[in-house]
């Protein structure tokens, strides 16, 4: 029997069941037919980062970044590049700590940008300061999954 994943939809997030064996065929949201994956981090609320980190079967990488911060954007277009490298196997996220403030408090978020690894609900990996590459997210992410 082929494995499922639950992948929540990065439109709707509606949860999904995806074989595994279908993550790299570009599979599509049975609720609203949109792709589950497009290469491209997506920006969460806290409801929407809830459903993700407890919901989703595959590693998130989340981005906790704000407007304001001169590191924050110069690590932003990295990210999207890492994004594109590592989907289908990660989601890649983004959490504006302006906007989401009592997430940046739950998770203890003392500096941005801050990349977190969660994976099965739980934080694994924690790296502040910016990245300057998408290789060096890419890599990091890539050595900190169980």
């Amino acid at each position: 029997m082929t494995e499922a994943l639950h992948i929540v939809c990065p439109h709707c997030h509606t949860t999904n069941r995806v074989k595994t064996a279908d993550l790299a065929s570009a599979p599509d949201c049975g609720s609203c037919h949109q792709p589950l994956f497009t290469g491209a981090p997506l920006a969460l609320d806290e409801a929407g980062f809830d459903r993700h980190i407890g919901r989703s079967q595959i590693p998130v990488l989340v981005d906790f970044w704000a407007p304001w911060c001169g590191p924050c954007r110069m690590m932003a277009p990295a990210f999207e590049q890492a994004a594109a490298q590592l989907e289908p196997r990660l989601r890649l996220v983004k959490v504006n700590t302006e906007d989401a403030q009592n997430l940046a408090a739950r998770f203890n978020i003392r500096s941005i940008p801050t990349l977190a690894l969660f994976q099965g609900g739980q934080e694994v990996a924690r790296q502040p300061g910016a990245m300057r590459s998408a290789a060096e997210i890419v890599r990091w992410a890539q050595s900190n999954l169980r």
